[in-house]
């Protein structure tokens, strides 16, 4: 018989995770950097206790919210391009619920992190617990059943012995590059303390390797074949690029055969911005160079991307050119009707390339791609070297983007730049200049409000000897802002960048493309209290949550205070007023947002015609 060793189900659940390692460039590591937990009843006595005995090898964090400490251990995993990964411990009741938001963001964007929240009592004999939900028709349901749809893979663990088999397949699930996602095991606080005579095997599981899927022949003559015929092919770079590590190998491709290439979000970075075939990004928030050609391309080669609608234009954007798609995902590589190329995005890449040998792009194709490259990289200049703005007009987005780069021009290679929702990543996706892979680091999958500042945790813990930027607007900054002070405890220290536009402004100037009034998203414009609208001080709000801080004007003024920033030995937020109506003019393309039929505004109504004249151009796409 093999030896055994009697844990409870907790300590088997942290010995195992402790003792995975994974091969990555710095040689063998673990594969879990430790857990974030905020503990309750339901995770404090059983799973609480495990983590206290292990500790020293596998370390807990604490956070101050639930979805805040879950989005760090996601941008943790991001910033590792997958290769290694958090767990996030909570109580049951709200403290699952508060992690259901990041399950959704880590699911959309193919992010690995495993959640543990826990449950109610298997037994039932103090039925009902605290914070504990009653189904009327099942007694089975409590409310972590509602991961099951946001989870990659679900368990809830009821026996001990259970851990068995449910470690190794979440563990499959997490380090799989088609499958990869959340994973939810919930915990019965009951279950966790219950003691089991474990194989001491199983706490020695072999070292995690990451598989690459090697494409099919058929599916790369099949490629190389319409490449072969297309004059004005074009490639759009997504997250899949930097997950597979195949930056050198996009570049490799795309100068051998002189392709243009595009940018998504999620694979900005993937391409150094100075180089003479990337146009920048593409789609809703994309540059007119890359838009232009992306309207006029007879194929598209889409690398790791899932093909979003700030992308693809609403699939109204490149619906002239052939789709080929070389996708680890073939949920993805389906999309579009697209000619599917299953496989690792660098190998793909490299395979592809030798099918077609010395092929290339028409000249002219080329030499225009170069021409609009140069040109798009002259207009990014202008637009991030102002530094002055005549009074009282405010400074906006791009702007503040240009000092932020300027503040870092002698460590540009060691900036990581940070944000998710609003204007902000439109402007960033345009103007930041990204020239090491993994420098832009953005949430426009979930787009979440909020993740910024826990993001940018995440990704200082990953990145330690990197300077991480967290740019947020007002509006993502009041919704989730207390991991400041983590970043604090921790001494993972942050730059944070605040643009205070009183409000919505974003979803105020949306708002009002489709012929809405200004309502409800700026302060001016929502119900007020006698007293109006609060006056904030952003700084010295972080102030109170132990960072320091300070409020500038201009862009000189910015300029300064980052420079003190830098200088800093711990986190530090810089506050400017911006403009909310002026935003980059150059550059977007349609995007569908449905118009109401039926409206006593003028505005709304002209708004519609608009819109239905856009439909028939994404009918004609498709």
């Amino acid at each position: 018989m093999s030896a055994t060793i009697r844990l409870t189900m907790a300590q088997a659940l942290v010995r195992y995770l402790a003792a995975l390692r994974v091969e990555t460039g710095n040689g063998t590591e673990q594969l879990f950097g430790g857990a974030f937990a905020i503990f309750g009843h339901g995770n404090v006595a059983g799973l609480g206790e495990a983590l206290y005995q292990y500790r020293d090898t596998f370390p807990t964090y604490r956070a101050h919210n639930e979805q805040g400490m879950a989005n760090a251990a996601i941008a943790y995993a991001k910033a590792h391009m997958r290769r290694r990964m958090m767990a996030v411990s909570s109580s049951i009741g709200p403290g699952a619920t508060n992690l259901l938001t990041s399950a959704a963001l880590a699911h959309v964007n193919r992010l690995p992190v495993l959640l543990l929240p826990g449950d109610m009592f298997v037994s039932r004999a103090p039925d009902p617990v605290l914070q504990q939900l009653e189904d009327f028709q099942d007694g089975s349901v409590s409310v972590n059943d509602a991961f099951k749809q946001l989870s990659r893979y679900f368990d809830r663990i009821i026996y001990p012995e259970q851990l068995l088999t449910a470690l190794p397949r979440a563990i499959q699930v997490l380090t799989d590059a088609a499958q990869c996602g959340p994973v939810t095991l919930a915990l019965p606080q009951d279950v966790q303390a219950m003691a089991h005579d474990y194989p001491v095997e199983f706490f020695s599981p072999p070292v995690v390797t990451f598989r690459r899927l090697p494409p099919v022949d058929a599916e790369l003559e099949q490629a190389a074949a319409l490449l072969r015929l297309a004059k004005k092919p074009l490639i759009v770079a997504g997250g899949g690029v930097l997950y597979g590590q195949a930056s050198d190998a996009l570049r490799a491709f795309a100068e051998q055969h002189a392709i243009p290439v595009v940018e998504t979000h999620a694979g900005k970075s993937a391409l150094a911005w100075d180089h003479p075939l990337q146009l920048g990004s593409i789609g809703v928030d994309g540059s007119p160079s890359a838009n232009l050609l992306a309207s006029e391309a007879d194929l598209v080669l889409a690398v790791g991307s899932r093909l979003q609608d700030f992308t693809t234009g609403s699939n109204a954007l490149f619906g002239q050119a052939k789709l080929v798609s070389l996708n680890v995902n073939p949920f993805d590589a389906v999309k579009r009707r697209g000619l599917s190329v299953l496989s690792d995005a660098g190998l793909g890449l490299q395979r592809l390339s030798s099918k077609l040998a010395q092929w290339q792009a028409d000249a002219d194709w080329q030499s225009r791609a170069r021409a609009e490259s140069n040109q798009w990289r002259a207009t990014v200049s202008a637009i991030t070297a102002r530094r002055e703005v005549a009074l009282p007009s405010l400074p906006y987005d791009g702007e503040v983007i240009g000092a932020v780069q300027r503040s870092g021009a002698d460590s540009a290679a060691r900036d990581i730049v940070v944000c998710a929702a609003g204007t902000l990543p439109k402007e960033l996706k345009k103007l930041w200049r990204s020239s090491t892979p993994g420098g832009y680091h953005m949430d426009y999958g979930y787009s979440c409000m909020g993740y910024e500042i826990a993001g940018g945790l995440g990704v200082k813990m990953a990145k330690p000897d990197a300077e991480v930027i967290v740019m947020v607007g007002d509006g993502s900054y009041m919704m989730m802002n207390s991991e400041i002070a983590t970043s604090v405890m921790l001494g993972k220290k942050l730059i944070i960048v605040v643009l205070d536009n009183r409000g919505y402004g974003c979803i105020n100037r949306l708002q009002q493309e489709v012929g809405s009034a200004p309502f409800n998203n700026m302060y001016d414009d929502c119900l007020q209290g006698e007293h109006g609208a609060p006056q904030i001080d952003f700084a010295l709000h972080a102030q109170s949550l132990g960072a320091l801080s300070e409020n500038v004007k201009t862009i000189p003024e910015l300029e300064q205070a980052l420079a003190r920033a830098r200088a800093a030995d711990r986190t530090y937020l810089v506050c400017i007023d911006t403009d909310p109506a002026r935003t980059t003019s150059e550059g977007g393309c349609w995007w569908e947002v449905a118009v109401p039929e039926v409206s006593e505004r003028k505005q709304v109504r002209e708004a519609r015609k608009l819109y239905e004249q856009a439909k028939q151009i994404q009918r004609a796409a498709q």
